[in-house]
This record gives C-alpha cells, structure tokens and sequence, in this order.
C-alpha cells in the first residue's frame, strides 16, 4: 500500500514525521505544499479544510498532525 506523507518547508513536525518513517524504513512518497501550491486544494479534502501538515496518507487512513502541527 502506498504512503503519502505532505509536508511544507520549514514545520519541524514535518520533520520529525520524516525521520520516524525513515527509521522504520517505510516507503513513502513525500509532497511538499510549500513548493508544490496547487496540492493545497488536494491537502484541504484530505483533511476536512484544515491548512495542517504533516498529513500522512496510508490507503483510506488519513493522520492529520499525529504528533502535532
């Protein structure tokens, strides 16, 4: 199943989200709001209007901020 993680530059939870995934060596796609601005839209269905990242998408599961955001 493929993981899709959002982020934008500079959110330090985007970071740590990032390091989790790599240290459990899980394959994920990463996409990047802040250098890709026409994924906002695609971002605010995923999570119900909220402009917050990281947003981790595993199949049908959608994490806003598990950790914070």
């Amino acid at each position: 199943m493929a993981i899709t993680l959002y982020v934008k530059t500079g959110c330090p939870y985007c970071v740590d989200m990032r390091k989790q995934l790599d240290a459990n060596a899980v394959d994920y796609t990463e996409l990047n709001v802040s250098e890709r601005p026409e994924l906002v839209a695609e971002l605010l269905k995923l999570t119900g209007g909220r402009r917050e990242v990281p947003v981790l998408v595993d199949g049908t599961r959608v994490e806003v901020a598990p950790s914070g955001g």
